[in-house]
Formats: C-alpha cells, sequence, structure tokens
C-alpha cells in the first residue's frame, strides 16, 4: 500500500449522482481542500449545488477532460459516473461507451495531467455471479464479470484496466472501492425494488445472501480515502449478511421461493412480452450473488463502517415505511 501526497484540489465526475451528492458535499467541507469541481453530464440545479464548489457540464467521455483537469490543477479525481441502472432508451453499446471508454478516458487525462490520486468506485459486481464463488469472496479472489450481465462485465473491464494502468503509470495511485448493495434513506435500484414486492423472490436451493453498505459509509469511505490516502483494492460492505428468508421475515412479507426452470421461464416470457425489464440473465444475479468479505477494508484501509448489514437493511426499512406513512396522511 503507497500513500500519495494529500490531495488538495479534487476533481468527481458523475457528481449529481445519489452517491455524488454526498460525496461533493462532504469533501467541500474538509479543512485542507483547496478546491472541489463537480462534473457532470447535466447542468446541476441551483438548490442542489454547495457554496464553493465550481460546478461543471461536461461528458467523462469528452476529449476536453485533459484541459479541464489541468486548468484546475487537480491533484486527485473521485470517479464515480458510471450507469448502474440503465434507462428505458439505454443499449449496451452506450453503456459501454460511459462505463468503459468513459474510465478510460479519465485515465487518461489523468496521467496526461499528472494527477496523483484516483478513488473509484467499483462494485462487488465485478467479481461475477458464479456457482463457484466462495461463500465469503475477498480481493484475493479473480474478477470474472458476466458477459451476460452488463453492468458486472463492464465493471470487469474497467478493473482489469485499472491493473494494467497500475502496471505501466505508478505514479497515478488508486483506491479501488469494490462496493456491495448500497441501502440508504432515498436509495432506490434493481435492489430495493426487489423488496418494494408484495412478495420477496427466492430461488429455491439458493442461499445467496445479500451484503449490505449505508450509503453515508460508502461517502465515509470515499472522504477517508481523500484525507489518508490510502490506496489499494478493498471490498467495501458492513458486517455480516442477510438471506432472503430473514430480509422476508424482517419485512413481514411472504417469501416466494421459486424452481430456477420455472424463474427463467418466466423471466423468457416477461422479457419478450415487454412486461419486465429483467431477462433470463438476471437469473444468476439472485442465485450467486457475491457475498463480500470486509477485513481489509477493516484491518489495512482502516474504514469501519458504522451499520452493519442488519443495521443497514432496518434502517432503510424504517425510512421506507416513514415515507409510506407521509404519503398516506398526504393522501
Amino acid at each position: 500500500m503507497t500513500t500519495p501526497h494529500p490531495a488538495r484540489r479534487i476533481l468527481i465526475t458523475g457528481a449529481d449522482g445519489f452517491l455524488g451528492r454526498t460525496v461533493v458535499a462532504a469533501l467541500a467541507q474538509l479543512p485542507d481542500i483547496d478546491s472541489v469541481v463537480a462534473l457532470d453530464v447535466r447542468e446541476v440545479p441551483a438548490q442542489r449545488r454547495v457554496p464553493g464548489v465550481v460546478y461543471l457540464v461536461q461528458d467523462i467521455r469528452a476529449p476536453e477532460l485533459r484541459a479541464t483537469l489541468a486548468d484546475h490543477s487537480i491533484d486527485a479525481v473521485v470517479h464515480l459516473a458510471a450507469i448502474v441502472t440503465p434507462g428505458a432508451g439505454s443499449n449496451r453499446e452506450f453503456e459501454y461507451s460511459v462505463d468503459v471508454l468513459g474510465t478510460g478516458n479519465v485515465l487518461e487525462a489523468c496521467v496526461a495531467s499528472n494527477v496523483g490520486h484516483l478513488v473509484v468506485s467499483s462494485s462487488g459486481a465485478a467479481y461475477g455471479y458464479w456457482a463457484d464463488n466462495p461463500a465469503w469472496i475477498d480481493e484475493g479472489q479473480a474478477l470474472r464479470g458476466n458477459e451476460s450481465f452488463a453492468y458486472s462485465h463492464h465493471k470487469r473491464l474497467v478493473e482489469e484496466m485499472l491493473a494494467d494502468y497500475r502496471a505501466r503509470f505508478p505514479q497515478l495511485h488508486q483506491t479501488v472501492l469494490r462496493i456491495g448493495t448500497i441501502l440508504g434513506e432515498q436509495v432506490n435500484n434493481q435492489i430495493t425494488a426487489l423488496f418494494d414486492k408484495p412478495r420477496i423472490l427466492a430461488i429455491q436451493g439458493s442461499e445467496s445472501p445479500f451484503v449490505f453498505i449505508w450509503d453515508e459509509d460508502v461517502t465515509g469511505c470515499i472522504v477517508h480515502a481523500i484525507k489518508t490516502g490510502r490506496t489499494g483494492c478493498f471490498n467495501v460492505a458492513g458486517d455480516g449478511a442477510l438471506t432472503l428468508p430473514q430480509i422476508a421475515a424482517l419485512l413481514r412479507k411472504p417469501l416466494l421461493s421459486l424452481p430456477a426452470p420455472l424463474l427463467k421461464l418466466a423471466l423468457v416470457v416477461g422479457s419478450r412480452l415487454g412486461v419486465s425489464r429483467y431477462g433470463p440473465e438476471q437469473l444468476d444475479f439472485l442465485r450467486y450473488r457475491p457475498v463480500l468479505s470486509n477485513t481489509r477494508l477493516k484491518t489495512e484501509f482502516g474504514y469501519v463502517p458504522r451499520k452493519t448489514s442488519l443495521e443497514a437493511f432496518l434502517a432503510f426499512k424504517s425510512a421506507r415505511q416513514s415515507r409510506a406513512k407521509s404519503a398516506a396522511m398526504l393522501a
């Protein structure tokens, strides 16, 4: 593990995403930071802007990114821009251009502009969804992101690119955070959508527990990386894991456990009819989830998540219930 010089001028990509907003706000409060530049592909509304932060509209794929880093004398980049939940008009080619080619452009710009530290939000999905995944995955496990699942495959390709840059350009110090399933008061994603259903869907014969990380802990890890300069690859997850039967019990919802062939058939039919956004390739996404060990995060990186997986889920559940009550009162 190496430690670059403390960063003073930071640029954040994907700065107006749900994670980017909290990271921008947290970094802007650090006393030793001279400037924070928030970069996003869209204009950030005035009501969401943090005082003192420089907001720029730019695509991470744009060749002008190199000049942007140089013009603002950036010495650390927090790269958050990625497509996690594709929109209705999205396609694989576009997602690849943003996730993989966009990250390549960020890396090239960092090297060309003598950026000293790059913090990247990767994902546990980079390990892939495989039947032979170990019960707990540590950072020594091979990255085998599934080609059938765009997000997982792209995260694997990005990590391969990052490893190549670590070998060829060691002066660009890297902190790579392989993040588990993020929960938060305002988080909505493919996983939380499963928990909002009337029944919790499970696959017979598959334990596939979930590890959760509270969104404030993800922000805490990124701030910790900037403050300490700690580098390396780290799983980001709370202690412990929850199985789907446990999640169903906590939500007080029935568990619908289906045989894998039946669920695959349902996904095929639903996808072809256009009534489901998920295809049969999503089966392994539920069946063989990578369960992340956070030992190295705590012992080597030096960050202990404030919430365990269970505590993060209970906080998420409480926030959902509060919102539902408020909506019912206003109805």
